[in-house]
């Protein structure tokens, strides 16, 4: 069951990345740009389905904290 949980949120995250990561090149926003990189590559680095919800939720917020 983790696995699934694991790959679901994954790809939640890399999709929401995705999108950071067009819209930051489109706009010029390089901290919406490198918050999307960062979504979609960081859940190759944590095993843990709650670590990865955690990181995730606050890489999301870095473009709203960070107003550039």
């Amino acid at each position: 069951m983790a696995n699934e949980a694991m790959l679901l949120w994954s790809l939640l995250f890399s999709s929401v990345g995705l999108g950071y990561f067009v819209y930051g090149r489109k706009q010029g926003n390089k901290v919406v740009l490198y918050t999307g990189i960062a979504l979609m590559l960081f859940p190759y680095i944590f095993s843990s389905v709650v670590t990865v919800i955690i990181v995730g939720v606050l890489l999301m917020c870095v473009p709203r904290v960070l107003k550039v």
